[in-house]
């Protein structure tokens, strides 16, 4: 059994200021899993002002799927970590940070270092592979489901 690093990032544009944008992403409540997947039941219990715990059970064919995140919020640089402390990708690590476009436009810089068990080591193709394939669906995540429903929460908001 071999654990690679997959290491990916990514830029998500939003048409909204930072701090908007970076208060909306780290508002973490249990209803967030509706944006995620409808199967998934969240929970988040705070454990400090800055930090938390994210639970997320799934029912799949093979069964039940529990992950658990650490998560370290900072206001100060308009970023977030996301690590997860149990799970199929124990000690992975995500980062996030909201970055100033001007007055009404931001976006989000996304980095990520998914620990995988492969059945023998990968060649540096197949890990460029699985990065690439990481980056796509993480990227398409955040364009299809979170920036969308970001803008609309926000214009809501300001109603």
């Amino acid at each position: 059994m071999s654990v690679e690093s997959i290491r990916y990032r990514f830029r998500q544009n939003f048409q909204v200021p930072a701090r908007d944008a970076f208060a909306w992403c780290t508002d973490f409540v249990p209803e967030d899993k509706a944006l995620l997947s409808p199967d998934v039941r969240r929970t988040v219990r705070k454990i400090a002002p800055n930090a938390l715990i994210l639970k997320d059970v799934r029912k799949t064919k093979r069964g039940r799927v529990e992950i658990s995140r650490l998560v370290r919020i900072d206001p100060d640089t308009l970023s977030w970590t996301n690590t997860h402390i149990t799970g199929p990708f124990v000690h992975s690590q995500f980062w996030y940070q909201v970055l100033p476009d001007g007055p009404r436009r931001s976006h989000l810089e996304f980095r990520g270092l998914r620990l995988a068990r492969y059945p023998r080591r990968l060649t540096s193709q197949q890990l460029a592979r699985a990065a690439e394939e990481e980056r796509r669906g993480d990227q398409k995540l955040w364009r299809v489901r979170l920036a969308p429903a970001l803008h609309a929460d926000l214009k809501a908001s300001r109603r």
